[in-house]
């Protein structure tokens, strides 16, 4: 074994720890893989570097754009008090109707944009018909991710996968090649999740807002004594803040209300201050001299311009680059963070220093125009009762025509999928449908650069032979298998991959080694190149197996187990399903 294989495979190794124990971000991890091949030689800047003008990078770029277009245009958004509508009549029907409606539209569009889109539609209709969002939620989510799989541009698995193929002087996927395939196990999966799920599901009536109604109960006025400590200090070293880690949300001075708390605010006899008390401190803020607990509502008027908002940071948010505290949140965005669910546990104290990450939710006391910003700026999702969204006809005309034409272009081999695309994007663009500014906000870059950085590793495996060597060694390990119980070995084992680490590393490391285990077997790799593509994108297990499984674990009050306990049935079903449905469609020879 060389050199070089032997750093490719370490540096691998390295990235592998790295994507498991969660140090950085998945798009940094990707990069840090991608430099340390290029410093340690194995790859060229050149080589290291081409994952950025990959075609399936490229590509997904572009889908970006076109997917905007068409949910900037409110297409989609027109149709959700018809959802509401058809969902509030019974439970089935809302399963069904949400199901449908997440599997369709993430054929064609970005599946998490699909997810966040249904997301505030869906917690309406359990607000208003006292439906758990638990009974909801991973159903929908679930069939996001059966929709993705039925066409080329489904999901970004797909397109790399595909991509892949061709550098390796092969035939490249048609728009629809898999799609009956896919939608065989689609229907499997639609029947789990409809009649299965619910028994699984938590079934207990969660209240809606649950996070909010839980932050309420800590968020009170104190009374500033005259025999106060802290009268004339800077807040931000009062015994208040210091000791007892309290939020001050606001203050009624002489009559007038002030929002804007920073750290030249001193405290003042006779302030009326609204605050968030962590539970831990109730009891030392009630012996705390100089303070008291009112019970009038003297803010209540005042405090009418802010409300509270339930939000969802979504895959990509740039509010995942840091602590509230490093984004100057307060300042930058309006809006003073009174709680924060992560990975199903209620944080209330030191939030400033607490990094976001995807799928957080967070409870916001600002005002509506406050929120909307950071929705607009696809830095949240809001989950709070959904608006009614007006269809702007002079955008959604062209925009459903360009994704149309898009999709059938690539689909009847008129163009690649990477020109198609391309083509749509400049048009969104020249017709006025998206702004440039918009098509550039619309592009989510995390997953520009981890599909840069993780194409780099498939690229190592190639460069050094590792991936033949690899593949070589499977042939050998399982040749007394046939063909087809290989092929399910091979989708057990990327399935599982995927649940520890993204769709994408995974995706970028099992295509070189099937292209290559398909020529030792001296079989067709199409087989072997589908599996890894369903594999990838059907992962049901864990609420960080893939992005809308965590966009939807906060908002549906699920535990860890849940996904458990509803996706590993499931995941089971469709490999048992996939080892015959896929040689089926495309068989090894």
């Amino acid at each position: 074994m060389d050199s070089d294989l032997i750093i490719t495979i370490v540096i691998i190794c390295i990235g592998i720890v790295l994507f498991i124990k969660d140090y950085f971000s998945i798009d940094t991890t990707s990069i840090i893989i991608m430099a340390l091949f290029i410093v340690a030689g194995v790859l060229s800047p050149k080589e290291g570097f081409s994952g950025f003008n990959h075609p399936a990078t490229l590509t997904l770029g572009c889908m970006f754009v076109v997917s905007a277009g068409v949910f900037n245009s409110g297409i989609l958004d027109g149709l959700g008090h018809r959802i509401i509508k058809l969902a509030k009549i019974h439970y089935s029907i809302a399963l069904i109707t949400f199901c449908l409606i997440a599997g369709m539209f993430s054929a064609f569009v970005n599946d998490t944009a699909v997810v966040a889109l249904l997301l505030p539609i869906a917690l309406t209709v359990c607000r208003e018909t006292k439906i758990s969002p638990g009974m909801l939620l991973i159903p929908i989510s679930f069939s996001a991710l059966f929709g993705g799989t039925c066409t080329l541009i489904g999901t970004s698995t797909n397109i790399l996968v595909s991509s892949y193929t061709e550098e390796y002087g092969l035939e490249g996927f048609g728009m629809f090649e898999f799609s009956l395939a896919a939608l065989c196990l689609a229907i499997i999966g639609f029947a789990y999740i409809f009649f299965v799920a619910p028994l699984l599901l938590p079934k207990a009536e969660k209240e809606q807002n649950a996070l909010a109604k839980e932050a309420e109960k800590y968020i009170t006025e104190l009374l500033v004594e005259k025999d106060c400590l802290d009268i004339k200090k800077p807040l931000h070293k009062s015994r208040l803040v210091n000791d007892h880690n309290v939020q001050v949300l606001a203050i009624l001075r002489a009559g007038s209300l002030k929002h804007d708390i920073g750290p030249e605010t001193f405290i003042l006899e006779g302030d009326v201050m609204k605050v968030m008390i962590p539970p831990k401190a109730l009891n030392g803020i009630r012996s705390l001299k100089g303070y008291k607990i009112t019970g009038d509502k003297q803010l209540d008027e005042a405090e009418l311009e802010k409300h509270i908002y339930e939000v969802i940071v979504p895959f990509g948010s740039k509010l995942t680059e840091g602590s509230l505290r490093s984004l100057n949140f307060r300042r930058q965005y309006n809006g003073s963070v009174l709680a924060i669910r992560q990975r199903g546990e209620i944080l209330y104290e030191k939030l400033a220093d607490v990094k976001l990450t995807e799928g957080d939710m967070l409870l916001i006391l600002g005002t509506g125009a406050d929120v909307d910003a950071l929705v607009a700026q696809n830095l949240v999702v809001a989950l709070s009762e959904h608006k009614h969204g007006k269809v702007n006809l002079k955008k959604a005309i062209p925009a459903l025509v360009i994704a149309v034409g898009v999709v059938l272009a690539a689909s009847l081999n008129l163009t690649s999928i990477l020109i198609s695309s391309m083509v749509g994007a400049l048009l969104l663009v020249a017709t006025s449908t998206l702004k440039p500014k918009e098509a550039y906000e619309a592009v989510e870059w995390k997953v520009i650069f981890m599909m840069a950085g993780v194409l780099s590793m498939g690229t190592a495996l190639e460069k050094t032979g590792g991936a033949e060597k690899i593949a070589l060694f499977i042939e050998q390990t399982l040749g007394s298998y046939d063909a087809q119980v290989t092929l399910s070995i091979l989708y057990l084992v990327t399935f599982l991959s995927t649940n520890v680490l993204s769709s994408k590393a995974t995706a970028a490391l099992m295509t070189p080694i099937v292209i290559s285990l398909a020529a030792a077997m001296e079989v067709s790799e199409r087989p072997f190149l589908v599996a890894v593509m369903f594999a990838c994108s059907l992962t049901f297990m864990t609420p960080v197996s893939y992005p809308t499984n965590t966009m939807v674990y906060a908002p549906g009050n699920y535990k860890f187990n849940d996904f458990l306990k509803v996706g590993t049935p499931l995941n089971i079903i469709i490999w048992i399903a996939a080892t015959f449905v896929i040689p089926y469609f495309f068989p090894f020879k």
